[in-house]
């Protein structure tokens, strides 16, 4: 039974004493430590490539340049770099295990990869995993750095891919709405504020009016994301570089930009930028924007649908039966989950504010809380954009001559009279509509205001939904 068991761990010990590890891990006993503290979030490293990726990315730009600073040997250098070649290829993924929500301001993450990145070097120079005088996870792939220059920096990194990924998506939405913009541009509808009656505009003009606002984020979610291009790495513990060769700070910024094709910078001040959490919060305000603004849309688009015979029932949208006691009754349920995405992410950007305010002396250690809230957000909001698009915005339906219905019985047209028969005459039409149930068409034309040619050119959709000038004079005050 011993010798089984010998089989399925290795041994390794640490500060701490030592600790069985499973044999063919190519994680350590930090990491292991890690994986019996943090049963958290249920999220893990590996359940992010582009997470996995980036450390990957600063683990390989740290090896480069401590190698050209004479800190490594050929020999190890030489399987670092190999093996986070790797990583970045895809490979050994399933390794990165600590859970997103941690202790220690990241210490685990940077030991998880630290230990990987190793053993698995160790494995390409000929030795088994653990035996680690001849590259040891602290010695050499955590040489020149820090957990709080690593981990920070490597969140960057992550952000930088994924905001590309939620641009994509954001930008597949916008399409779509612009889409039924065009398609529905020939409708005629009454637009409403305050719930109220307002003036008439086409179907078109709310659908590309969604797209308008979501197109300004876009811009938004960019411009923060610039900010994750400046990152601290060789600030070491606090930021003033002990531990480091003079010279590394700079040398391992410039691989890392090498290595990514991306403009990172190092920071201006290694002891501010390190505990300065900043650009977390400003990427979760600029996605809370987006949610407010998606809040918005899905609200708009359910009291639309709403109905069908009883409620405004413009469109149609493609959803699912929703009750399972009223045959025939379809619910809002797209935009409906649209929305609680939405309030998840305003909920994390609460979450990613407070731990952002948590910074103390040189290091905030709630980061990695930052880190899972926004990558969560984007997560949800990836997913939530694309269910729009595939299960509601895509299969629309407009009710065009409900719509048109509701513009021609609607007392509201009398604003579109206004600058041609006056305030006082438009305010006595629209008191007697109300009064009397009838259509402000049918009391302009019996009060002989205007002429039957003359109301149809004001009322014309083409001229209701848009500035003109009409050179027309009103036959007669009431």
């Amino acid at each position: 039974m011993a010798n089984e068991n010998e089989k399925k761990f290795r041994v390794e010990s640490d500060l701490l004493g030592e600790l069985q590890v499973p044999a063919e891990a190519y994680y350590g006993v930090q990491t292991q430590r890690a994986i019996n503290n943090y049963k958290i979030s249920g999220k893990h490293m590996c359940d992010y490539p582009e997470y996995v990726k980036a450390i990957a990315y600063v683990k390989l730009a740290a090896a480069e340049a401590n190698h050209e600073l004479g800190q490594l040997p050929d020999d190890v250098a030489d399987a670092m770099c190999r093996a986070c070649r790797e990583i970045i290829d895809g490979k050994f993924h399933e390794n990165f295990v600590t859970d997103m929500v941690q202790g220690g301001a990241g210490t685990s993450v940077n030991m998880n990869a630290n230990e990987v990145i190793a053993n698995r070097a160790l494995e390409l120079m000929g030795y088994e995993k653990g035996d680690y005088q001849h590259c040891w996870p602290n010695d050499h792939c955590n040489c020149g750095q820090s957990t709080n220059d690593v981990y920070p920096t490597t969140i960057r990194l992550t952000f930088i891919e994924m905001n590309k990924q939620l641009v994509a998506a954001l930008e597949r939405l916008v399409a779509s709405f612009r889409k039924k913009g065009e398609e529905f541009a020939h409708i005629v509808k009454i637009g409403r504020t305050q719930l109220e009656d307002a003036v008439p505009m086409t179907l078109g003009q709310t659908f590309s009016g969604f797209a308008a606002i979501l197109t300004d984020e876009i811009r938004h979610l960019n411009e923060a994301a610039e900010d994750f291009l400046t990152v601290n790495m060789g600030a070491t513990a606090i930021g003033t570089g002990i531990c480091a060769e003079p010279g590394y700070a700079e040398k391992c910024v410039a691989q890392l930009a090498k290595i990514t094709g991306w403009d990172i910078k190092l920071a201006e001040n290694l002891v501010g930028a390190t505990s300065d959490t900043s650009c977390l919060v400003g990427y979760a305000s600029a996605l809370k924007r987006v949610a407010v603004k998606m809040n918005k849309i899905c609200n708009d688009l359910r009291l639309l649908a709403s109905g069908p015979r009883c409620g405004l029932g413009e469109f149609n949208p493609a959803m699912q039966p929703g009750s399972s006691i009223m045959p025939g009754k379809v619910n809002p349920v797209i935009p409906e989950v649209m929305n609680q995405v939405c309030y998840k992410v305003i909920g994390n950007e609460l979450c990613v504010t407070m731990a952002g305010d948590a910074a103390q002396m040189e290091l905030n250690a709630m980061e990695p809380v930052m880190a899972q809230c926004d990558f969560e957000s984007i997560d949800l909001m990836i997913n939530g954009f694309q269910t729009m698009l595939d299960n509601c915005i895509s299969g629309i339906t407009a009710n065009e001559e409900h719509c048109k219905e509701s513009v021609r019985n609607s007392i509201s047209i009398v604003t579109a009279l206004n600058p041609v028969i006056g305030y006082k005459n438009s305010t006595k039409i629209a008191k007697e509509a109300m009064a009397t149930g009838r259509s402000v068409y049918d009391l302009v034309l019996e009060h002989g205001i205007l002429s039957k040619e003359d109301l149809d050119t004001v009322l014309a959709p083409e001229n209701m939904i848009k500035p003109v000038k009409l050179d027309i004079k009103p036959l007669k005050q009431l």
